[in-house]
């Protein structure tokens, strides 16, 4: 296992969930809510802005929201009480079930499904047909415990037989570049060999540049991204939060979701959604 991801999950194994924290049903006074800052933090705050203003009129209640510039940053508001809700891909909400015991409650909807892939990009002109072709080359990853930008890539070469011991001994050597755009950038300008990333990088290129790129590999289905609650919250708090953004899916404040992620909108999930990743976290020492 890479230190990098050694390192958080050791640090995520110390958020022990303390003996009767948030316990009972307890209704929300107050709405507290952790973005994650897939881009600039400022920037994300603004574009939340009428979306918060939108959940303080339906909700009834003031309404508070802060950036995390990882998911580690995430969980731990979630497990320490600062966070009511937060927004997080398949294995982070894993860990933060794990460690904090949070629940999911809305799946996000994308290009029509709740679901994406996770795809192995090359250049066109790289001469690499194949998973093989990368041994001893070159990968760029998201984020060490980012589902389709390291997790569901890594099992995908484990599924193809080809990669049996620690990833650094398959490949020549690994980055983690912070997203999606930066790793497929990585791949365009010839940084990289390959990269490990979400199906919608791709999208991310200038569509001249899309001609020089393409995938040889693609991974099992993995639930969207998720909203997911703290532990402890009352089960009226949870409706009331499913109805208000489920509300966004169709009628006059629709808008406002593209200024959550550029979701199309939200389906109900539960855990059982995410038994898979939790299975392929396990066997990748994720969680144990």
């Amino acid at each position: 296992m890479r230190v990098t991801q050694s390192l958080l999950i050791a640090a995520l194994c110390t958020l022990a969930i303390a003996p009767g924290a948030y316990a009972g049903e307890q209704p929300l006074e107050e709405l507290r809510i952790v973005f994650i800052a897939y881009q600039n933090p400022e920037q994300i705050m603004d574009d939340v802005r009428p979306v918060v203003a939108y959940l303080k009129e339906a909700l009834g209640i003031p309404v508070k929201h802060f950036v995390a510039t990882d998911y580690a940053g995430v969980i731990e508001a979630l497990r320490n009480g600062s966070a009511d809700m937060g927004f997080m891909g398949p294995l982070q909400y894993v860990l933060a079930h794990k460690h904090a015991g949070a629940q999911p409650i809305l799946g996000e909807v994308y290009k029509g499904n709740a679901f994406y892939t996770s795809r192995i990009f090359v250049r066109k002109d790289s001469g690499l047909k194949t998973l093989a072709d990368l041994k001893g080359k070159t990968i760029a990853f998201t984020d060490p415990i980012s589902s389709s930008g390291y997790l569901y890539p890594l099992d995908l070469f484990k599924s193809e037989g080809l990669l049996r011991g620690e990833p650094e001994e398959y490949f020549r050597r690994i980055y983690f570049a912070g997203g999606d755009e930066q790793a497929i950038r990585a791949v365009y300008n010839g940084f990289v060999d390959s990269a490990g990333i979400g199906q919608f990088a791709y999208n991310l290129l200038r569509a001249e540049e899309r001609d020089e790129v393409k995938f040889i590999g693609e991974s099992k289905r993995l639930p969207s991204h998720c909203i997911v609650v703290r532990r402890g919250l009352s089960d009226e708090s949870v409706s009331k939060l499913k109805d208000v953004f489920l509300a966004l899916n169709e009628g006059p404040h629709k808008d406002l979701l593209k200024m959550l992620y550029g979701v199309d909108g939200y389906v109900e999930v539960s855990h059982e959604d995410y038994r898979q990743v939790e299975e392929i976290a396990r066997a990748h020492g994720f969680i144990d």
